[in-house]
């Protein structure tokens, strides 16, 4: 399997195992089973975080797929994979809600490892920023918060307290790497010029990224190239539409959509259209629509890697396959002219 850089030190296969499924969806022995395939097939991280699973989330199942995680690990699999997982934040369902603080990144990261019975975490993400985010269909709504100066000050501070927290997991061996989630060109920026060159040097941004969510594209796109952070795109497949299997209003039994019938906003009345143009695009090319979804990523100006989960086995051995899938200049030129005709469909 390919790698691709991660920050300006590492490495990270195109691919890379989610598991916010595990607990929920997806039982222990089911999930123990798609870490031992992703093993095989030669992934070689996975992605968590404290408030999996979801769908639901809920603060009574909280951790639930760090502890799946952990005794996968303990039964002799220890580095086998690499672990990312994520600190939650304001509004979360895990100790009150409260914001990201320089105080709650200790103990946070100790439950985390006690957990995942790790005794480093070799990357560890904050889940989304304390002042907001555009993700989750904000965008359409989005509107930078605060009054100016003041404001900005604030937000300042709180980056420079935090990546001082952080240097000094670093320093203790807790954790190996950082990154951010749901963030915007802005807030990288400010963590590029809190952090320095320091340990705590963000190497990654966890945003949902695919073919009908390409907001990353523009400054974004420009800040991740010139500050050398690589992008771990999450729902590649968006959420299962890419796939083809809501067509027509289907709800497959045992789906993300018979649990959350939205699909976290991204059921839209331009969303069907533009599912079927990618589908008659991959039938046209030859392609899998899972496999094209996929190894597009392979093509962007930025280094990324997908996260790919899945409920069951079958899905992620399928959702593997890309790998050996290399898409022509003309089907890569073919999909930049169905995202002019159907750009942002949710």
């Amino acid at each position: 399997m390919r790698t691709v850089p991660l920050g300006r030190h590492d490495t990270i296969t195109e691919i890379m195992l989610g598991t916010m499924t595990y607990g929920a969806q997806t039982p222990p022995e089911d999930a123990h089973a798609q870490m031992d395939l992703a093993v095989e097939a030669g992934v070689t991280w996975l992605d968590a975080a404290e408030v999996y699973p979801v769908n639901p989330m809920l603060a009574e199942t909280a951790g639930r797929t760090e502890e799946i995680i952990g005794d996968w690990v303990a039964a002799g699999n220890a580095g086998k994979l690499r672990i990312a997982t994520k600190h939650a934040g304001e509004g979360g369902v895990v100790r009150g809600g409260e914001a990201i603080t320089a105080e709650t990144i200790p103990g946070a990261i100790e439950g985390s490892l006690k957990r995942l019975q790790v005794e480093a975490i070799d990357l560890y993400q904050f889940h989304w920023p304390n002042r907001g985010s555009y993700m989750f269909r904000k965008n359409w709504t989005y509107a930078p918060t605060g009054d100016g100066a003041s404001r900005k000050a604030e937000v300042v501070q709180n980056l420079a307290d935090c990546v001082g927290a952080l240097e000094r997991e670093v320093e203790r061996g807790t954790i190996r790497a950082f990154g951010t989630s749901n963030e915007s060109a802005w807030g990288m920026a400010r963590w590029c010029d809190a952090a320095g060159d320091g340990p705590a040097r963000p190497v990654s941004i966890q945003n949902e990224y695919s073919l009908l969510c390409r907001l990353a594209d523009t400054d974004l796109a420009e800040c991740m190239v010139h500050e050398e952070i690589t992008m771990l795109a999450f729902s590649p497949l968006a959420a299962g539409l890419l796939t083809g299997k809501y067509q027509g209003g289907a709800v497959p039994e045992g789906s993300r959509r018979s649990i959350n019938g939205g699909l976290g906003g991204r059921m839209s009345d331009r969303v069907e259209g533009a599912v079927d143009a990618y589908l008659r695009l991959a039938a046209d090319h030859g392609v899998d629509p899972v496999h094209l979804s996929l190894a597009w990523l392979r093509h962007r100006p930025f280094a990324c890697s997908a996260i790919l989960g899945a409920t069951t086995l079958a899905q992620l051995q399928h959702g593997l396959k890309a790998v050996d899938v290399d898409l022509s200049d003309e089907t890569v030129a073919a999909v930049d002219e169905v995202h002019k005709a159907w750009p942002l469909p949710y």
